[in-house]
């Protein structure tokens, strides 16, 4: 490696100094928001600064787009990125998503993003090998950028409105794009209503994730239990009486999916497959626990405990690249929808 044989910026360590000393900062480096850089950003989208976006919880402060373009600069975002950004807060401001939860509670739930359509290709968003890790900027910025959001619109203040224990690494940035290319089905934005060719941001909230390795099934018999098997954590049942919120989020590679299809499922029966098996006996549980999750069931008679109250409920996003390594994000237990917003472009 070498040093960068740029000019030296002798204001940069000012300007951290000072974003951080007025909260704005989520601990990382910052792009300095100058007014330059920002008028591009608006201008790139045909957004006037004080266009309202969205009432953003928890503070039900209004987003306004040169809020959101500001985020977006600090963040390192592309201006060809704010669409995305844009659509992604319409979402979270949805009473439904309950962000005033997610956004406060002392669980480690957070919003993730996944993104459908012609845009992702248009401005680079990857959905193959390591789709949740680092090596693209629009996944790392626009996943970053509505965390900024979040915080400094919001009012999700880590420590002071957002009240998390541990957290998760989801609260810095998690965005990407579904892997449509080697996916055997219909792609999640269809799945949810939207034409094929449109581009849509669907909002998540999980409270982490998990790994799911099965190198050796050969079937979808073998992967479907192993998936479901995966799903039963007792730690993360909710108020609702099922594990997590009751929207699992199921992340297959495309050789897991493939091999699905191979065996003749569709997505849905895929999801009746690893629903079918989710169950966790109550006995398993604490019994203070047990007693807590069983009054908040639909049926306070029931043996065991879904993870969903039916299989649709679960989704499924093809994601990553070569390798048997899959995924299960529980969403949050204090009950939360995931919600999709058509990414539109301006003129």
């Amino acid at each position: 490696m070498k040093t960068w044989g740029g000019a030296h910026d002798a204001a940069w360590e000012r300007v951290q100094e000072e974003l951080a000393t007025v909260y704005l900062s989520d601990g990382l480096p910052l792009v300095p928001p100058t007014m330059e850089r920002v008028s591009v950003m608006l201008a790139a989208n045909g957004y006037a600064a004080d266009e309202e976006i969205a009432m953003l919880p928890p503070g039900f402060e209004t987003a306004t787009a040169g809020d959101i373009a500001i985020c977006a600069v600090m963040a390192g975002c592309k201006a060809e990125y704010r669409p995305v950004l844009v659509a992604a807060v319409d979402a979270l401001s949805d009473m439904s998503f309950n962000l005033v939860g997610i956004a406060t509670t002392t669980g480690s739930a957070a919003p993730i993003y996944i993104v459908n359509g012609p845009i992702t290709e248009k401005i680079g968003l990857n959905a193959k090998n390591n789709a949740f890790g680092s090596g693209h900027r629009a996944n790392a910025t626009i996943g970053r950028a509505m965390t900024l959001i979040l915080q400094n619109i919001g009012g999700a203040k880590p420590g002071e409105v957002d009240m998390a224990t541990l957290g998760q690494p989801a609260k810095y940035s998690c965005c990407f794009a579904e892997n449509t290319e080697e996916s055997p089905w219909t792609p999640l934005h269809v799945d949810r209503g939207f034409a094929a060719d449109a581009s849509v941001v669907t909002v998540v909230g999980i409270s982490g994730t998990g790994e799911v390795n099965d190198s050796d099934s050969q079937d979808a018999v073998g992967l479907a239990q192993t998936f479901a098997q995966s799903m039963l954590i007792a730690g993360i049942s909710g108020g609702s009486g099922l594990l997590g919120g009751g929207e699992p989020l199921c992340l297959l590679p495309p050789e897991w999916a493939a091999m699905f299809h191979r065996d003749g499922l569709t997505k849905q029966q895929a999801k009746q497959a690893i629903w079918e098996q989710a169950v966790l006996p109550i006995e398993k549980l604490a019994p203070a626990q047990r007693k807590h999750r069983m009054a908040a069931a639909s049926d306070p008679n029931a043996s065991v405990i879904r993870v969903a109250e039916k299989a649709d409920d679960l989704m499924i996003v093809v994601a990553g690249g070569v390798g048997r390594k899959a995924a299960y994000a529980p969403t949050w237990g204090g009950t939360t929808k995931a919600i999709s917003r058509e990414i539109k472009l301006r003129k």
